[in-house]
């Protein structure tokens, strides 16, 4: 791998830790600190994803007008800014939930402009022959964070409180910032006016795509409910304390780093087709694995079941990623990153409101149990497309093979 691929990679080493400390942090702090219950829970985690339906396209046009290594700069340091400001309110004594909802907003929506860049920025540095080895470090990185970051992240908030933990994570969008800045890389910006729906209707016009959009909004979805699941079932209904949460969360890193040392290998000997409708199918049995957690040994359950999900679902992401940076035009490749952004992460928030109002109706088991089936049926739409299964890329620019296109069509 070149140079700057090194930097990129460690730059984005720094950046998912933090992230994964917050992970854990910011719904504590709002739990623990501000007495936060479902609903007030479902609103931050919608106000944590809000800029993908705000600003995600928008991003794609400005991913693709623009030089996108100054973008990643910019987005890192919006971050770390407005995330120091929670500790600090907090050593005031002067910490708000609204405050905690404007900071994940603003998060957001650096998130939004930064992950669109980081994917399309990637294609300027490695070779597309190197895409599915450059994604599946790019998966190591970040499970490696999920493994650690959490379990950092629940000692820090037992030790230090969750406010402060959150220091660290705008400390590593800092170094991310200053890494990405020395990265070298040739883009090539339209520089001119772009069509801002023109990535959506590639994404919608190509079967594929269009299928991997609809399965990750409709898990994306699910995910809103999840990040109202997670903490209330296991820290307030089984009594897990904030360190041994983040333990119980980095059960998923486990999994997600062997899924990415094994993800190129799998997809070089199977394809990305058979990748991606394989380990969709291995996770329908997991997920109902999970909703048995409970007291006793019935915890278990939760780190395994995680830990299993993740390390297929590592193993999807690498193949459906790679997959779409192969096939996608560079002057595009930001739109169509984008839309899909928008089309997955968008929902979100919307999750997020609704597991809210369904964690004030129902019991917080009842709530795992749909968040669990939820998951299942969000993955069905690819166990049941044979187009994916038959699904290749080729040598003339990554495009399925006619088989699968015309089983997409039926």
């Amino acid at each position: 791998m070149p140079p700057a691929f090194r930097w990129y990679v460690t730059a984005d080493g720094f950046s998912q830790f933090g992230t994964q400390v917050t992970r854990v942090a910011l719904p504590l702090v709002a739990l623990l600190v501000l007495d936060a219950g479902p609903f007030e829970l479902g609103l931050l985690s919608a106000a944590g994803m809000i800029g993908f339906l705000l600003f995600g396209l928008p991003a794609g046009v400005w991913v693709d007008r623009l030089r996108r290594k100054p973008i990643l700069v910019t987005a890192d340091v919006m971050r770390a800014v407005s995330l120091a400001s929670i500790p600090i309110a907090a050593l005031f004594d002067a910490l708000t939930l609204a405050q905690l909802y404007a900071v994940a907003v603003i998060v957001s929506i650096g998130t939004a402009f930064f992950d669109v860049a980081h994917l399309s920025f990637l294609p300027s540095i490695v070779t597309k022959e190197q895409l599915p080895k450059s994604m599946g470090t790019l998966e190591s990185v970040r499970s490696l964070a999920g493994l650690f970051g959490p379990g950092l992240g629940g000692w820090l908030v037992q030790v230090l409180t969750a406010p402060i933990a959150i220091v660290v994570d705008a400390v590593s969008y800092m170094v991310s910032a200053t890494l990405l800045a020395t990265v070298k890389a040739k883009e090539t910006p339209s520089g001119g006016r772009v069509s801002l729906m023109e990535g959506l209707r590639y994404v919608l016009g190509h079967p594929v795509l269009r299928l991997v959009g609809l399965v990750g909004a409709m898990n994306m979805f699910i995910s809103g409910i999840w990040a109202i699941v997670q903490p209330l079932y296991l820290v307030d209904e089984l009594g897990v304390s904030a360190a041994g949460y983040g333990l119980m969360v980095s059960g998923a890193g486990v999994g997600g780093l062997l899924g990415a040392l094994l993800a190129s290998r799998v997809i070089a000997r199977l394809g990305h087709g058979p990748t991606m409708w394989g380990t969709a199918v291995l996770m329908l049995p997991l997920f109902v694995l999970v909703a048995f957690t409970g007291p006793g040994w019935r915890l278990a359950l939760f780190p395994i079941g995680m830990a299993l999900i993740s390390l297929v679902g590592v193993m999807n992401n690498v193949a459906q990623g790679s997959y779409r940076q192969a096939i996608c035009p560079e002057a595009l490749r930001g739109r169509m990153n984008a839309s899909l952004r928008f089309l997955m992460w968008g929902s979100l928030p919307l999750g997020g409101v609704v597991g809210g109002l369904l964690g004030e109706a129902i019991t917080i088991h009842q709530l795992l149990w749909i968040a669990c089936l939820g998951s299942v049926a969000a993955n069905l739409p690819f166990v049941l497309a044979p187009a994916i299964r038959k699904l290749k890329l080729t040598d003339d620019g990554g495009r399925e093979d006619s088989e699968a296109k015309e089983d997409s069509r039926a």
